[in-house]
């Protein structure tokens, strides 16, 4: 046995353990990689999941934290990012109101539930009303 560890490896070896041998085929993961002399900062990139749909859209009337105004919410629609604010366009447009794209969710601007309806299934939504 060496008296003098010089490595980790050594140190495995004196306790009777082999030591780990990194694949040489795979390059190392640079998921720690925070900062980089050649590129500055760099940014992970994040999965963006959809929670998927179970086949109703539901609308409901809210005036929580409005200040008693209402709105219109619409979840449960399965869309991405992109085609919520495509839907949540042509919604304000055919109300005549305001709206957001509030996570998974679209907020429109008044009492519009009727028209919000129809404009959902045509796009091939089933309309479900929840809430009083």
């Amino acid at each position: 046995m060496k008296n003098n560890l010089s490595s980790l490896s050594d140190l495995a070896a004196a306790f009777g353990k082999a030591p780990i041998e990194r694949d040489k085929l795979t390059p190392a993961s640079d998921d720690t990689l925070v900062y980089s002399t050649d590129t500055g900062r760099i940014n992970q990139q994040k999965e963006k999941t959809v929670t998927p749909s179970d086949g109703f859209a539901k609308v409901r009337r809210e005036t929580k934290g409005r200040k008693g105004k209402g709105v219109v919410v619409i979840s449960g629609l399965g869309l991405d990012n992109k085609a919520l604010k495509e839907l949540a366009k042509k919604l304000k447009k055919t109300c005549g109101s305001g709206g957001s794209v509030v996570g998974e969710t679209i907020e429109v601007q008044g009492d519009k539930r009727d028209v919000i309806q129809q404009v959902l299934e045509k796009a091939g939504f089933n309309v479900k009303f929840t809430g009083g």
